[in-house]
């Protein structure tokens, strides 16, 4: 019988609306702080929507070369920035001691979007000898996890996924899958969205998947399981994991957040955008990845729900965890993270990753803010509006997305 590796989380980075570094993005999800605002990266005023999570003051050189910045995505520079924000929070150079034996796992629900539609427009409008070489390259879902793996030199094995809004925790779960089966050491883990673009935002107005009341309190707009939620806040943001086998980890005296204890993905097999009604695709999910864990129901002290802030998505979530977990949903403590967030797409699990890592860490969860008027199909325990301390040994997260894909990460608190 073969004993699969322990997997623990040894780093942790991003780039995010609440901040980014550590300490600031706890430090204002503890205090309940939105980082949704008024769009300022195109002309949003003829939108219906006018409000997104928007990055502040974010610069590329910080990071990597001038040159290569304006070669590549916003995408992949910022999944660069959260990736070596890790290594340095795992206290790693920021080459990788044994490049072979490090693998990167990164994905994206979108991508470089951006750089393609500035290639249709040059194209279109100059012809095709003066399009720039790269609009091709730098536009393509694969090129953060590449820069990541050229930059840290991390020469093992590299997948990018691309699972719509389950993305960034389906990219932690396959990557603990590398370093359980011998594969990897080590592997660079997570996700990255960064497209507040015209397009973008027209795209999910049109679906009316976004809210069109709160243009002028953006702040209140994120309202997860709130009777008056009216969508999702289209946000962007990146986060990285440092993920290491145990033994790696012991031998070097890293310091360890969590251990990643198990995971699982399923698909609704339902529709594009809806989820299926009864919420059995989520149901699946979670049931296999507590399996994977070697947890049941019972065992989970806290789930970072997905908690969108639409109304078909909160009431099937807790439709979902009513029907798997029984009487313990009215036990466990629930919030949403994009309350404050919005909604990074495929890097949101990543970010609720570092969530669950934290709480487990530090033994407390951040509230769900803007949970002003109950709905009565949502009536379990969501952390309205003030964190809590609580005894958390198990965490379970979740990301439902569209095309019905759903995944789920568990996080459990480590021990010898």
């Amino acid at each position: 019988m073969i004993v699969q590796k322990r997997v623990v989380i040894t780093g942790m980075g991003l780039i995010s609306v609440l901040g980014s570094t550590l300490s600031a993005f706890w430090e204002n999800l503890i205090s309940g702080k939105s980082g949704i605002r008024r769009i300022t990266q195109f002309d949003a005023s003829q939108m219906p929507c006018q409000i997104a999570g928007e990055i502040p003051e974010f610069k590329p050189e910080d990071f990597m070369d001038r040159r290569d910045a304006r070669r590549v995505s916003r995408a992949a520079q910022i999944a660069l920035a959260a990736a070596r924000n890790a290594m340095n929070d795992a206290g790693l150079p920021l080459i990788m001691p044994d490049p072979e034996r490090a693998g990167v796992v990164f994905g994206t629900a979108i991508g470089g979007l951006e750089k393609l539609d500035e290639a249709l427009l040059s194209l279109r409008a100059k012809g095709v000898d003066r399009l720039n070489p790269f609009s091709v390259p730098s536009g393509i879902p694969n090129l953060p996890a590449f820069l990541i793996a050229r930059e840290i030199q991390c020469l093992g094995p590299s997948s990018t996924i691309t699972t719509a809004c389950a993305t960034g925790t389906q990219a932690v779960g396959e990557a603990a899958e590398y370093i359980r089966r011998g594969a990897a050491e080590i592997v660079l883990a997570g996700g990255v969205e960064a497209l507040i673009r015209d397009f973008a935002i027209g795209g999910f107005c049109a679906m009316r998947a976004l809210p069109v009341s709160y243009n002028d309190n953006p702040e209140r707009a994120s309202r997860p399981f709130d009777s008056k939620r009216e969508g999702f806040i289209f946000s962007e943001g990146a986060a990285c994991l440092v993920l290491e086998s145990l033994e790696h980890a012991v031998a070097r005296g890293a310091r360890i957040y969590a251990e990643v204890a198990g995971h699982a993905s399923s698909c609704d097999g339902y529709d594009m955008a809806a989820p299926e009604p009864e919420g059995r695709g989520a149901i699946r999910c979670m049931r296999w990845a507590l399996q994977n864990a070697g947890f049941e129901p019972k065992d989970v002290d806290y789930i970072n729900a997905h908690g969108t802030s639409t109304p078909l998505n909160d009431s099937t979530e807790t439709k979902a965890i009513k029907t798997l977990f029984g009487d313990h949903a009215l036990k466990v403590a629930i919030n949403s993270t994009k309350s404050m967030t919005g909604h990074a797409m495929g890097a949101s699990g990543a970010i609720e990753a570092i969530v669950c890592a934290l709480s487990i860490h530090k033994q407390r969860i951040h509230p769900t803010i803007n949970y002003e008027n109950p709905d009565p199909e949502c009536d379990l325990d969501y952390t309205p509006n003030n964190p809590r301390s609580v005894d958390i040994n198990v965490t379970l997260s979740n990301s439902f997305g569209l095309g019905g894909q759903n995944a789920c990460l568990v996080l459990k608190k480590f021990q010898n």
